[in-house]
């Protein structure tokens, strides 16, 4: 075999090598999705059945039965969904080639069994929550019986009141006065079995020796609504002993969502581990062919010097020409795959260029080199990659956020923080620093991690002025494009506060720069 074709079959292996590489890496980005995808259903489950829990607590506090129909009906719209999410989470999907080296993780048996559990926990809510429901409508049927006839208790023993006064008797007086006694602390406040019994015995004493027909029909009265208000408060404490066993039930799926992102993030992490042992493995084969070649090459050095600085100088050039593809290929790749974070907020990919941009302008005249100001305009389209890990729902809700949905959306940077994290490649390290950082303010009231002041890395900060800078100035779902005056005034007043204060004199220094490059990237 002569030199030529040695040389051209080993590149051949060499790129059969780097595709195996390339066909891994999206392997692990499926799983890594595909677990993703499987942790937010599990959220999902979770927060439905927090949801029915809070539809308990409405059922306990509503005092009309047409309401309770109302939260039955919303109750089973729940069920229906909690179903829906559970099958598609539990469904057999088809098999494919991925399988060989990614098995679904919802088929793992500590999943699997924990997602039963979750789906009998959901069970044990309907029943408990069908028991309450007929126990609140007992409840409001006691209540209103009660309404009706307390009146009439009222009435009569206000009756009974006048004729004890006329007759003007101590012990009389005494007893009646025991009786009105017991019958308000039965009413109104202790409401037990006990304050019943003693307020039937004192109108039983008070008609042994005070003989007057209205007793006979108080006594009937105060057995009747003393009985209602017994049967109220025995359903009063069933509701709580259902909300309670509702409360442990949910808390416990709670536990179990924990458990099961726990499971899913050790599966995850033990499936890249062994694939980067194969990526090193397949890694070590190139390099053993690339000596190979070498050798091949040392063997036949017979060759002329122009002849081998003519080849050598052939494989420099292609080496640098795929050098320069990688490079050129990454870059796209990170913007890509930040144009697809903002797309899902229904924003442009102009938006990341703008950003690019502007930190590249922000960065250079900051005293950054060009090397560096270069990197972090690479990267910057990066600095909210997190979303797509954020539900739609949250991610394109119109309005302002709730307290919980805000706290979901600020989970974004340190999602994609996670993401980028790993990689050794200065790029991907960078982009992970401002992905995790752009929300930082430099007086510490950002997120995540509150850092003030030049804690905050300068990529992090640069980005962070170029992202609001921009995002002021675009319409968005939740609200229309502010005027270049309305963005001036709050810069000037967030300087020391939410930017760096150096930054802000740049961007007003070089206005001119930023108002251009926003015209030449125009949605």
């Amino acid at each position: 075999m002569n030199v030529k074709k040695s040389v051209k079959l080993s590149f051949i292996v060499i790129t059969i090598l780097v595709v195996l590489i390339f066909a891994i890496n999206n392997i692990i980005l499926y799983e890594v999705r595909e677990n993703n995808t499987l942790k937010d259903k599990i959220a999902l489950l979770i927060e439905m059945q927090g949801n029915m829990n809070r539809l308990v607590k409405k059922v306990m506090e509503t005092e009309d039965k047409n309401e309770l129909v109302s939260l039955e009906k919303s109750f089973h719209d729940y069920e229906l969904e909690f179903e829906r999410v559970k099958d598609e989470l539990t469904k057999k999907s088809r098999d494919d080639i991925l399988d060989i080296f990614a098995e679904d993780i919802h088929k793992n048996s500590a999943i699997q069994e924990k997602i039963t559990t979750l789906s009998k926990n959901e069970k044990d809510i309907e029943i408990a929550f069908e028991k309450i429901l007929d126990t609140q409508a007992q409840k409001i049927e006691y209540v209103a019986l009660f309404e009706r006839e307390y009146p009439n208790e009222s009435l009569v023993r206000n009756s009974i009141n006048d004729k004890v006064m006329e007759y003007n008797d101590i012990d009389i007086l005494e007893i009646f006065s025991n009786v009105r006694y017991y019958s308000k602390e039965m009413l109104f406040q202790h409401k037990n079995i006990e304050y019943y019994n003693k307020w039937i015995d004192k109108i039983d004493e008070l008609n042994k020796i005070f003989d007057i027909p209205e007793l006979d029909k108080y006594r009937e009265i105060s057995k009747q609504i003393g009985g209602y208000i017994l049967e109220i408060e025995r359903l009063i404490a069933l509701e709580n002993e259902l909300a309670y066993e509702i409360e442990n039930i949910t808390t416990s799926s709670r536990e179990l969502g924990f458990e099961m992102k726990k499971d899913i993030e050790n599966l995850s992490e033990e499936f890249i581990d062994s694939n980067y042992f194969i990526i090193i493995a397949i890694l070590s084969i190139t390099i053993l062919i690339v000596l190979f070649l070498s050798h091949i090459v040392n063997r036949f050095v017979s060759m002329s010097v122009d002849h081998i600085e003519k080849e050598v100088q052939n494989g420099l050039v292609e080496i640098n020409k795929l050098n320069t593809e990688l490079e050129d290929t990454q870059r796209e790749v990170v913007f890509t795959m930040g144009a697809i974070g903002e797309s899902r907020s229904k924003e442009t990919g102009n938006h990341v260029k703008r950003v690019a941009k502007y930190s590249e302008i922000l960065a250079l005249h900051y005293g950054l080199s060009k090397k560096e100001a270069d990197l972090l305009k690479q990267a910057s389209p990066m600095h909210d990659i997190g979303k797509v890990a954020i539900p739609d729902a949250i991610l394109n809700k119109p309005g302002i956020f709730d307290e919980d949905e805000r706290e979901i959306m600020k989970k974004h940077a340190k999602i994609g923080y996670d993401m980028l994290c790993h990689s050794n490649r200065p790029l991907l390290k960078t982009a992970a620093i401002v992905a995790l950082e752009h929300h930082e303010k430099w007086d510490g009231s950002g997120y995540p991690k509150g850092v003030s002041g030049e804690d905050i890395h300068i990529y992090g900060r640069i980005t962070a002025l170029a992202d609001v800078f921009d995002a002021l100035g675009s319409d968005r779902c939740y609200k229309k494009a502010w005027s270049d005056e309305r963005i001036f005034k709050l810069f000037a007043e967030e300087r020391g506060k939410h930017f760096d204060p150096k930054l802000v004199d740049i961007f007003f220094d070089n206005l001119s720069d930023f108002l251009r490059v926003r015209e030449e990237f125009r949605d």
